[in-house]
């Protein structure tokens, strides 16, 4: 039994809207028979994991999955369930898996949801490695792996004051993803994109970080705005130190400069015995240390978010009681078996550590850690109350003074801290810091919420939904998104979205085939369909729209890389890709490219195409509202969607554009003025205006901004490159069209047959990855209406042989009754371009079928100017011409074998 590949999908995807992995197993010699034949198998299995009898399973009750081993299953089933089990030991609350059998092979798919990507890979891993260990009767040492598997979740999960944030930003339905696997997170789209690390939110700067890193920096710049910190000063030696302490005078603080979480602090220092330990101490963690006037009162953590006090707690030491028969180092070990405390910030509290530091407060209070504490002796482990170290706290947010609050907010004000954890020293937070000797004693970027989230002692308080407030006090996190999907017509939409939306002034994303834009200006050229070219637009803050083209491939190898979209729109389904990556009919295509459509807001807008056959199937999976288009208002999915008058449908009545809405309709553009259309003779760009019109409305774009756009786009190579774009030779024209399928070849014949060329002309190939079938058809419809034709072959192959799709070209254009002499096969594009339009007659429509766009465009554009170049010399020659008419032929023939490349010389 073999890993042959893992993949995690780390948003929706066609398997589940969560995040899954994705890992393919070879389960060999075990695809014989259920785990049930395998001796002891499932004994072991339940001994180890007990759990498992108890999942649901498909049957959909409690202990589904433990009948289904009894009964027989396999073991690519089971590693499924034994995935999930393991990542639910560890604390992550998952459980949707599915596995699947790939086609009549040993090899399965197996499915499972995750919340930790790295730590669901190994727990994959892991899994297998127990299976086979079991299959094979050995003893595996379980708690090992656990083991393992904990320290490896520890490392890589987030902290929770991450996790919090990172909760609430999900419950607010903000898209957030994790950065790296520290504690960097991203909020929301385009122009509405936040950072916060940790509680380190991205409006903080480097100064004010670096301010409140050197304590006494902060004191100064907090005594200069009359907020009440304790006196003291910076040293750098024992002299300086020595010298600090006369002036502030006894008891004493000693901490570094620019240390945190206690480190190296030695409080309530009495006399200069004492300054010479504390100094060594202080000097591990920084070259200044500082001394100051030691604040006897409560260790309170005053949290302000965004100009206003949030959360108040009081921070305890870690602590034990004397029982009178157990050491120090009894009672911590006991305490540490308090289910609420864990490894560093697994837990609401963490593992009380015996360290130097706790040995010597210990000796400050007479003890070691082998003392016996008589009965009810309070022992403390720390002279400070940080959570981090294994502390305490005690939610006292209500108790605040308004005048300590003011003191606070002014402190974070200071330093320029949208969030900042206050430090106050004070008998009682209840009374203001001058009325009872107390002080501002540190000012924290970055500060921990555990304390806050999951006091020991008091209610919590949802102090990452605060933070999530102060960043977003409305919706600006979102930017409207349209994603675009279908098999035809796609680009087209997409473009004609994306110019109608920017006449709005805004500055919009787009990703299509032929690359990624911003504004007017294209950063990345090819073919961006996928999930990360999405991510590239909607990572850039001077985005203000995204239009998504979303092609099969992307969504079934990557997923969508987005959340939500606004108005997603589906253009038409039809035979194209199949036989690829599992997709084999149209049911198939439909329920993958159904995956844009299901992921729109649910106020927001899926458009859909009334009249393709799969839409009945797709409508089925809507969770938002709809909007149809279709050519006629008589199509019968129109009809039964307009009985409801809030439902909107856009079609065509007497060669012009109605929208239905409101049970009202609205004339919004003639045929004859969009010009992709070419007066309303192509079939497949009115297809493409009225989904872009139902889109633009799902945005609640106005009808003139609508009709503008239209009327606006162009089928030229600056706006449309590469669709129905048509070159004029002079006395013929070229076409050139990424058509690659039948429906694609369909329209493009349907509107040439429309024009008035005297011959039809076609330069065809397929790409290669397509069926021999599909190519066939293409070919037969080629064999039926071209009356020349040129086979020409993709560069990419993508698999067969070369020559291999131009002989079935060949063949099947020929059993169509086509006449052999009127084919030609060159198998260069661009050969084949050239002579098309060498052997170009008088009238002649040339369509080319194309692969590569740029250099069909520089073929076209170097001989029409060629040609310009014959006709300009001949026009020059006749204008100089003063010799009678018998010396006309020898000059025009001079003039004509300046370009002999351009001329076909005929028998006359």
């Amino acid at each position: 039994m073999q890993i042959q590949s893992i993949y995690c999908f780390q948003g929706r995807n066609i398997y589940s809207h969560k995040p899954v992995v994705r890992m393919i197993v070879d389960i060999g010699i075990f695809e014989s028979g259920p785990t049930k034949d395998i001796p002891g198998f499932n004994e072991k299995l339940l001994e180890n994991f007990p759990e498992l009898a108890e999942h649901t399973c498909g049957v959909g009750y409690a202990g589904g999955f433990g009948e289904r081993l009894a009964e027989g299953t396999y073991m690519g089933h089971v590693a499924e369930h034994l995935i999930i089990e393991l990542q639910n030991k560890l604390g992550y609350n998952v459980n949707h898996g599915k596995t699947r059998q790939i086609g009549t092979t040993s090899k399965y798919y197996i499915i499972y949801e995750y919340i930790n990507e790295t730590l669901a890979v190994e727990c994959g891993k892991k899994a297998i490695e127990i299976l086979k260990g079991f299959a094979a009767g050995k003893d595996i040492e379980i708690w090992k792996i656990m083991n393992a598997l904990k320290k490896l979740s520890l490392e890589t999960d987030m902290g929770p004051s991450t996790k919090a944030i990172y909760t609430a930003a999900v419950d607010r339905g903000i898209p957030v993803v994790r950065l790296g696997n520290g504690s960097m997170l991203r909020m929301g789209y385009g122009k509405g994109i936040r950072t916060i690390q940790a509680s380190l939110t991205d409006n903080a700067s480097c100064i004010s970080v670096d301010m409140v890193s050197d304590k006494q920096l902060t004191k100064k710049i907090l005594a200069d705005c009359n907020i009440p910190v304790p006196y003291g000063a910076a040293a750098k030696s024992i002299e300086e130190v020595e010298e600090a302490a006369q002036k502030v005078g006894y008891p004493l603080v000693l901490k570094p400069l620019d240390s945190n979480q206690g480190k190296g602090v030695t409080v309530n220092i009495t006399s200069g015995d004492q300054l010479g330990e504390a100094f060594a101490e202080a000097k591990k963690y920084s070259k200044k240390v500082i001394v100051e006037r030691y604040i006897n009162g409560k260790d309170y953590r005053v949290l302000v978010i965004g100009g206003r006090v949030s959360a108040v707690a009081e921070r305890r030491p870690p602590e034990v009681t004397g029982d009178g028969r157990s050491t120090v180092e009894q009672l911590v070990e006991q305490e540490n078996q308090n289910p609420l405390r864990g490894e560093d910030h697994e837990k609401p509290l963490t593992y009380i550590k015996l360290d130097d530091i706790a040995e010597k407060c210990l000796k400050s209070q007479g003890l070691t850690l082998k003392s016996i504490p008589e009965i009810g002796r309070i022992v403390r482990l720390r002279h400070n109350g940080n959570i981090s170290t294994g502390g305490t706290a005690r939610n006292c947010t209500e108790d605040i003074h308004p005048k300590n609050a003011q003191y606070a907010i002014a402190a974070a004000r200071a330093v320029g801290l949208d969030v900042a954890g206050i430090d106050f020293a004070s008998e009682d937070i209840s009374i203001p810091l001058d009325m009872n000797a107390g002080a501002i004693i540190e000012v924290n970027a970055a500060p921990g919420l555990r304390m806050h989230l999951y006091p020991s002692e008091g209610k919590p308080v949802d102090v990452a939904n605060d933070i999530i407030d102060m960043m977003y006090p409305d919706s600006s996190w979102s930017i409207p998104i349209v994603a675009v999907t279908g098999t035809n017509g796609k680009t087209t939409t997409t473009r004609l979205i994306r110019h109608t939306l920017a006449l709005t002034g805004l500055t919009v994303g787009m990703t299509c085939t032929s690359g990624i834009y911003v504004g007017n200006e294209c950063i990345q050229k090819g073919d961006t369909t996928g999930p990360v070219s999405a991510n590239v637009v909607l990572a850039n803050k001077k985005v203000e729209a995204a239009v998504l083209e979303t092609a099969r491939g992307g969504i079934i190898r990557k997923g969508l890389g987005y959340d939500l979209a606004d108005v997603a729109v589906l253009v038409n389904i039809s035979d194209d890709h199949l036989g690829i990556d599992g997709i084999n009919t149209l049911e198939d295509l439909a329920k993958t490219k159904a995956l844009v459509i299901e992921a729109v807001k649910p106020e927001g807008y899926a458009v859909l195409n009334a009249d393709d056959s799969m839409t009945p199937y797709v409508l089925n999976r809507v969770r938002s509202r709809v909007i149809l288009f279709g050519r006629t208002m008589s199509n019968p999915l129109i009809k039964k969607h307009s009985k409801n008058p809030e439902n909107i449908a856009v079609f065509v009545r007497d060669n012009y554009i109605w929208i239905l809405r409101n049970g009202k309709r609205e004339p919004v553009i003639s045929l004859e003025d969009i010009p992709i259309t070419y007066g309303g003779l192509v079939d497949c760009n009115i297809e493409n205006s009225l989904a872009a019109i139902s889109a633009l409305i799902g945005l609640d774009i106005s009808l003139d901004v609508i009709k503008k756009g239209m009327s606006t786009f162009r089928p030229d190579i600056e706006l449309n490159p590469g669709r129905f774009n048509i070159f004029d030779m002079g006395t013929f024209k070229v076409m050139i069209d990424y058509s690659h399928n039948i429906a694609g070849y369909s329209a493009v014949i349907r509107f040439m047959r429309k024009t008035k060329a005297k011959r039809l002309v076609g330069i065809v190939g397929m790409p290669g990855d397509r069926m021999d079938a599909n190519i066939k058809e293409v070919g037969e419809l080629c064999g039926r209406s071209f009356d020349k034709i040129y086979i020409k072959e993709d560069k990419d192959l993508r698999g067969r042989k070369k020559g291999e799709i131009a002989e079935l070209f060949e063949s099947s254009i020929l059993g169509a009754g086509f006449k052999k002499e009127n084919i030609e096969i060159i198998l260069s594009e661009t050969g084949a371009l050239e002579k098309a339009m060498l052997d170009g007659q008088p009238g002649d429509l040339i369509a080319l079928f194309y692969e590569e766009f740029d250099p069909a465009v520089q073929v076209i554009t170097k001989f029409k100017k060629e040609q310009e170049e014959v006709n300009q010399v001949l026009e020059n020659s006749l204008k100089d011409m003063t010799k009678d008419k018998t010396e006309v032929a020898p000059i025009l023939l001079n003039s004509i074998l300046t370009k002999p490349d351009m001329v076909e010389f005929r028998e006359l």
